[in-house]
């Protein structure tokens, strides 16, 4: 009898133990009832803290629109786990070992390429998909299996911009970055390349400055003593809204260029100061005055809903939560390699553009242009991948 129980305890543990290997090893197993949790890795503190709150609520808007998927014919609710990465490298290792301790299968985010790199690995060896919003860098997607974005890429806008110079004729450029920022400086190298390339075209100054700086007077200073017919600003918006200010006081005539971090600069300048910005462009990843239906319903629904316009970093979150539940109804599984095949094979009309993926996960999409003049945006030109 006692050799019996032994023999069927020893068979119970094995059991265990197989089981326990498998929970390991599959985030499906951690789906409990009828409820998936779905990972919001954003900053909501922190440098890029107003960035990524944008995010968030363009994805807490796609949890309200499609709060629930379907997957083998069972209804699964989703519920939003948020963490805050601070902006942080460090703190973003740290919220995305959060995630993956709380179960999520799939991720969104985040706002800032530096921390997406940073976290990248954490979920790749835990296989957990994650899809980001405004994450420019290359680095954030390659070589990772497990990372998507819906944003188009630095390479790309920094082409885009170094072309419209070109095209509107201006052979100078002076190029303004923010050190240790992997944005900045990735997005202000892929400009500077692109049109020092172009015919008769020259980088005259690049000026850096650190983070939480605030007096730039010095580096635009040099930069108006190079006499460029472009000044290139690849930085965040709240940054932008300084610069704009301090450049118009030393003098500076260089026409005003940026990336798709200057959104939401005119809710930070002073209305008093808001014309050191008219003739400024910027790239981006859609334009509120498009005559698509699905743009338009997306804005007004969106303003009632949080008494505000959404800008271009909400329509991001929503687009990249949104494609994340339709690759997760797609998959009709919880698996995650399933997830990301069926990530892979999505094709997907946003708010921020048509998008299929290629080969590193990083969308075929549009870029716009936008021109700021007397306190407001104007769309100017679309550009084709």
């Amino acid at each position: 009898m006692k050799k019996f129980l032994s023999i069927v305890l020893c068979a119970c543990m094995l059991c265990a133990m197989l089981a326990g290997c498998g929970s390991s090893n599959s985030p499906a197993a951690a789906v409990e009832g009828d409820v998936l949790k779905v990972g919001i890795f954003e900053p909501a503190t922190g440098e890029n803290g107003a960035g990524g709150m944008q995010e968030v609520l363009g994805a807490r808007y796609a949890n309200q629109v499609v709060p629930s998927v379907t997957v083998n014919g069972k209804e699964y609710k989703i519920e939003l786990v948020e963490v805050d990465n601070q902006s942080d490298k460090t703190a973003a290792v740290t919220a995305a070992q959060n995630l993956v301790s709380s179960g999520v299968i799939a991720v969104i985010g985040s706002y800032g390429s530096g921390v997406s790199i940073a976290a990248g690995s954490t979920f790749e060896q835990a296989k957990i998909p994650a899809i980001g919003g405004s994450c420019t860098n290359p680095q954030v997607t390659l070589g990772n299996d497990y990372y998507f974005r819906v944003c188009f890429l630095d390479p790309f806008q920094g082409t885009v911009m170094a072309s419209y110079a070109n095209n509107e004729g201006c052979k100078k450029a002076a190029v303004i970055m923010q050190n240790g920022d992997d944005y900045s400086t990735g997005l202000a190298n892929y400009f500077a390349d692109a049109f020092a390339k172009m015919d008769g075209c020259e980088v005259v100054y690049t000026g850096t400055y650190n983070t939480n700086e605030t007096d730039f007077n010095a580096i635009l200073t040099a930069a108006k003593a190079a006499d460029p017919d472009v000044l290139f600003i690849p930085v965040y918006y709240e940054d932008v809204a300084l610069i704009a200010v301090q450049a118009s006081e030393v003098g500076v005539k260089a026409k005003l260029l940026g990336g798709d971090g200057w959104d939401g600069v005119l809710k930070k300048i002073d209305a008093s100061s808001v014309s050191c910005l008219d003739g400024a462009l910027y790239c981006s990843h859609y334009s509120s005055q498009s005559s698509d239906e699905r743009v338009q319903t997306f804005i007004k629904n969106y303003t009632e809903k949080f008494g505000e316009a959404p800008n271009t970093f909400a329509a991001l979150g929503y687009d990249a939560a949104y494609m994340m539940t339709k690759a997760i109804e797609n998959a009709g599984s919880t698996d995650s390699a399933a997830i990301v095949e069926a990530m892979k094979n999505l094709e997907y009309d946003g708010i921020t553009g048509h998008m299929v993926f290629d080969e590193n996960r990083n969308p075929i999409k549009s870029a716009v242009i936008l021109e700021i003049n007397g306190g407001a945006e104007s769309f100017v030109e679309n550009y084709e991948k």
